[in-house]
């Protein structure tokens, strides 16, 4: 079970593309409310990542540094730089017309690929939300990234027949790699989140069996039993990672499921409810309505106005 593959699927996790940057000189931009994750690939020079509360991090020519959802954060030629505002509506202009938004007075010599990551909102489980810090990559950490990255740049370069559709295909690429990346090098890095817990193969396994079966009768117990481990081991380790249980975390899997096909099938509820593990209707609409604040049926409707 490839669990990522799983979870970014069903989250609707879906990249595009934000804006193209070429700056010189002094030069910096400050991003609050920034929508979804964001994902700042350098194809030249460099730039400094700036968060509330963290040092300013350099970020080379083939690096590649994710922000999770809601994280007030700037970009910068040098760690020191007032940042001003970004002009939305100049970077929206920019990127209908193809064209790079430009920073700074003197030649580019530093260029950006900023690109947004969301996910379905009525998904719950936080596959890009919980992270604490940005994630950063470095391109000599992985050098199929920054084959991608070449890649997503000369297309941008070049545009032609077909480049949106590839532009998409491989914004959503560097996703996986990123990650992918991001996890053979920073073992010990972002405890806590989803992400995160990928690192741990124990919770690993138990996610994996979660997600191959999210209707399998689980309790902590035969899902330790299933990993080799014993009860107390899995429960330690699973909150350890995603600072809740087995069941919790089930319980929010199967609601997410269940979310998502109330809002985009027509299945009957008695059926949605044993699809995602419920043995009775009467049971899957207390727990959905303990997470949701909401009956199915009134749920659906609500979605469908």
């Amino acid at each position: 079970m490839d669990v990522l593959a799983e979870v970014l699927r069903v989250s609707g996790a879906r990249g595009a593309l934000g804006v193209m940057l070429k700056a010189g000189g002094t030069w910096g931009l400050w991003l609050d409310s920034f929508p979804g994750a964001a994902l700042h690939v350098v194809s030249r020079g460099t730039m400094w990542l700036h968060v509330t509360g963290e040092k300013p991090l350099q970020v080379q020519a083939g690096d590649a540094v994710l922000v999770s959802p809601g994280t007030a954060h700037g970009i910068a030629g040098s760690a020191g730089v007032t940042m001003g505002s970004c002009d939305r509506e100049e970077a929206a202009r920019a990127l209908g017309d193809g064209r790079a938004l430009r920073l700074g007075s003197a030649p580019a010599q530093t260029e950006v690929i900023v690109l947004h990551y969301e996910q379905d909102p009525e998904v719950r489980t936080p596959v890009l939300t919980s992270l604490v810090r940005p994630m950063h990559v470095t391109a000599r950490e992985n050098a199929q990234l920054g084959r991608t990255v070449e890649l997503l740049a000369a297309e941008l370069a070049q545009p032609q027949i077909g480049t949106t559709a590839a532009i998409n295909s491989i914004v959503n690429l560097l996703l996986v790699q990123f990650v992918r990346a991001w996890l053979a090098r920073h073992p010990q890095e972002q405890p806590g989140s989803w992400l995160g817990a990928m690192r741990d193969p124990v919770v690993r396994d138990a996610l994996a069996r979660v997600h191959a079966q999210p209707e399998h009768p689980w309790t902590t117990e035969t899902l330790a039993a299933a990993t080799s481990v014993s009860r107390a081991t899995l429960s330690r380790r699973f909150r350890s990672a995603l600072g809740q249980t087995p069941g919790a975390y089930l319980t929010q899997w199967r609601i997410d499921l269940a979310s998502v096909r109330l809002r985009d099938t027509d299945e009957p509820v008695e059926s949605i409810s044993s699809a995602v593990g419920y043995g009775s209707p009467h049971a899957f609409s207390r727990a959905f309505r303990r997470a949701r604040g909401t009956a199915p049926g009134e749920y659906r409707s609500r979605l469908r106005k």
